[in-house]
């Protein structure tokens, strides 16, 4: 075994004492790393001494990790996971800022100091206020459920939309109806004395002027009243036609 790979040994054993739970080995193919070695994942929580440990931390992030050949003399293969709550713009400000610690320690084993800046750099981005306002915030979307709003319905409510209604629909109506129907005068009825006077009761045929003489009449309603009222003079009317028609001619 090289000297390399006996310090990658003591760092692995030393950060699975430290973070027990927290650390485990991974396949290569789910590490997201362009490499064939032995991967790691560290789950990293902002640093938050009120939390309990049962707790479910608002947010989290995976810290994925490879020894090269030359480690620690060479930089490690990185990468950052959001386990929950991260943005992947962030997570891609961290990757930055890891990878730039890991040039600043080389010659020396440095993952575990990565995971610490990991932790102070989450507790930075992601306080415990803003971390639960941001859990709210997600667990509020998957819940939300849209609820209408509007007026109540009363009955003097519903009896102002009717009339509205009534009078929109009727609008509609006119507009629909050709301007001929809506311009033509009404014919206006005759009472019981212009009826039988004008000829009509008689079967006598009326000229188009008289008609025009009769339109400029007062206009009654045509109603059983109207021949009760006349019905006197009616009667004396006609049996005075009658008298005149059947008395024999007078002799010269």
């Amino acid at each position: 075994m090289t000297e390399y790979k006996q310090e990658q040994e003591m760092e692995i054993e030393a950060l699975e004492a430290i973070l027990m739970d927290e650390f485990k080995e991974i396949h290569s193919s789910e590490s997201g790393l362009n490499t064939s070695n032995r991967c790691f994942q560290i789950t990293v929580t902002p640093q938050d001494d009120e939390m309990e440990d049962s707790a479910i931390p608002p947010v989290q992030l995976a810290l994925v990790f490879s020894h090269t050949e030359n480690y620690p003399d060479e930089a490690p293969l990185l990468d950052v996971k959001s386990i929950r709550g991260i943005h992947v713009s962030d997570l891609t400000i961290l990757k930055e800022k890891l990878e730039q610690e890991a040039s600043e320690n080389l010659g020396m084993a440095m993952i575990y100091t990565l995971v610490s800046s990991a932790k102070d750099w989450l507790s930075e981005q992601y306080g415990q206020d803003d971390a639960a306002d941001l859990a709210e915030e997600e667990a509020a979307k998957e819940d939300e459920v849209i609820v209408p709003h509007g007026e109540p319905v009363t009955l003097e409510t519903f009896l102002a939309w009717r009339e509205r209604f009534e009078a929109e629909l009727a609008l509609e109506r006119a507009k629909l109806m050709p301007e001929s129907a809506l311009t033509a005068p009404k014919e206006k009825k005759l009472t019981g004395r212009q009826w039988f006077e004008s000829g009509r009761g008689r079967g006598t045929v009326v000229t188009a002027d008289e008609e025009d003489e009769e339109e400029d009449e007062e206009d009654i309603d045509f109603e059983d009243e109207d021949f009760e009222d006349d019905e006197e003079d009616m009667l004396e009317h006609y049996l005075a036609e009658k008298s005149d028609s059947s008395a024999p001619p007078s002799r010269t």
